[in-house]
């Protein structure tokens, strides 16, 4: 039962009119009273709850002897409802994509103010890195540039394994400047070693006015944020550009 409760959920339904759907289906044709008793819901709630799913086509009802009773449709006619949402969700795609323009013309950014975001766990990452990609294709010269670090570099292939191969596809050049063993040039890219020893706790990248940064919990499980602010870029930008510059002029070994 458990289970069915879980998916009458993930269809829309609060937990309140899951309890009464199940009383009044176990119950037959009854009065409201009758039903909040099984649900174990107030009277009012479950008024409410028997008028949603009524409209859902879930449940239905008649009178007799002035008294007003409610009955659960068959069970089948859940997966006309499913069916029901999928042609609506179908419509909203087309028209959200109308109005995304629209919504666009409303959306203000204040520059002033930085906006920071957090991510937690593989699919946290992953959104980070779709970012990075996401929006340095759109620049006239779509690159970034990133502090690798052998301790974190593992964490960012597990959340998303075809980065790599995203990134050249989509042709956007990255320059790395490495920190730790490993690592190499996998194309559309330039790699210069700070150290080869050891790692930093952080893999930072530094891309379209924005600075990510991700790291590991002492449990294993990967976190990150992102920071979108221009001076913040920028200044990050200009130490690693420093950074990258004397590596080259010092002649470090590349792999």
């Amino acid at each position: 039962m458990d289970r069915v409760k879980e998916v009458l959920k993930r269809l829309g339904f609060s937990e309140k009119e899951v309890a009464v759907y199940l009383a009044l289906l176990s119950l037959g044709p009854s009065p409201v009273r009758k039903v909040a008793e099984a649900a174990r819901v107030n009277r009012g709630t479950t008024h409410d709850a028997l008028r949603l799913l009524q409209k859902q086509g879930l449940v239905s009802y008649y009178h007799k002897k002035k008294h007003q009773y409610f009955i659960a449709e068959e069970p089948k006619n859940m997966a006309a409802l499913v069916g029901r949402r999928r042609e609506e969700l179908e419509g909203l795609a087309g028209e959200i994509t109308d109005v995304i323009p629209q919504l666009y013309s409303l959306y203000s950014v204040i520059e002033e103010r930085p906006v920071v975001k957090y991510y937690e766990d593989a699919q946290g990452i992953r959104t980070i890195l779709e970012d990075v990609l996401n929006t340095t294709e759109k620049l006239e010269k779509p690159s970034y540039t990133a502090y690798s670090s052998s301790n974190i570099r593992p964490h960012l292939y597990t959340a998303y394994p075809s980065f790599t191969e995203d990134r050249i596809a989509r042709k956007v050049f990255a320059r790395v400047i490495a920190i730790g063993p490993g690592g190499k040039e996998a194309g559309y890219d330039e790699r210069r070693w700070l150290t080869k020893k050891g790692g930093a706790p952080t893999y930072t990248l530094i891309y379209a006015g924005k600075l990510a940064m991700i790291s590991v919990k002492q449990q294993g499980t990967p976190h990150g944020v992102t920071i979108e602010d221009k001076s913040l870029f920028e200044t990050q930008q200009l130490l690693f550009d420093w950074i990258w510059n004397t590596l080259g002029r010092n002649g470090n070994s590349k792999e």
